[in-house]
């Protein structure tokens, strides 16, 4: 029976994914006067914040040529940019459906984690208007990020649970990894091409079959198409 689902953020409540390449974008033209292509997005989904900088920076052939301070300061300066971007985020951006599933979840006595490698997490969690429904908020500043399932298993350690009890929802490969890894089910959001290695892919969460996940929690696997 499963008692706890971990969400990600970006890309799976809110599209502050968007926000997330935008200030990168922007930092590396104003910087390096580079404009960094749009198929790199992919690959900065649900890392940290290093990490995404690492992968644009080989992709502008960037990486040898930038010392770590430098990172660190690019990286600051990028936080402060998407801050500034998210900073008039309410509960118009949140995407269709969340509301719908977070109540019934809440409705099921689901325990509700929300497994972000964003340290802005909880800010946007609060501009949606959401950060109620969340009985658990994982800080990831400590923590491996995905595709190591640090985070998933954090959330699931913190309430004493086994991967059998725990669904993760992610819409990036990293993401989804990272939820097999910790050895739950995972469900993808976004593209079946892309997110292939998750057990359940929809195109977005509010084409998530409440049929599907009511058998999915009440361990009805035989149910489960």
């Amino acid at each position: 029976m499963i008692k706890l689902i971990i969400f990600d953020l970006d890309g799976v409540l809110a599209s502050t994914s968007n926000e997330h390449f935008l200030a990168w974008k922007m930092i590396i033209k104003d910087k390096f006067d580079i404009e960094l292509d749009d198929s790199v997005e992919e690959y900065t989904k649900g890392v940290s914040r290093m990490e995404s900088l690492d992968v644009i920076l080989k992709s502008c052939n960037l990486e040898k040529s930038i010392s770590m301070k430098e990172k660190e300061e690019l990286a600051t300066e990028k936080n402060e940019i998407y801050k500034s971007l998210i900073s008039k985020i309410n509960q118009d951006d949140i995407y269709p459906g969340v509301i719908k599933l977070l109540d019934y979840l809440k409705e099921k006595n689901i325990l509700i984690a929300l497994g972000s490698a964003s340290k802005n997490g909880p800010t946007i969690v609060k501009g949606l208007g959401i950060k109620e429904y969340f009985d658990y908020i994982v800080n990831p500043a400590s923590l491996r990020s995905k595709p190591h399932p640090d985070i998933f298993n954090n959330a699931m350690d913190y309430f004493g649970l086994s991967p059998k009890e725990c669904v993760g929802i992610e819409d990036a490969i990293s993401g989804v990894q990272a939820i097999k890894d910790a050895q739950m089910f995972a469900i993808g959001i976004g593209s079946i091409a892309q997110l292939n290695h998750a057990d359940v892919i929809y195109k977005s969460i509010n084409e998530i079959d409440l049929k599907f996940l009511k058998n999915l929690i009440e361990g009805d696997h035989g149910k489960i198409s």
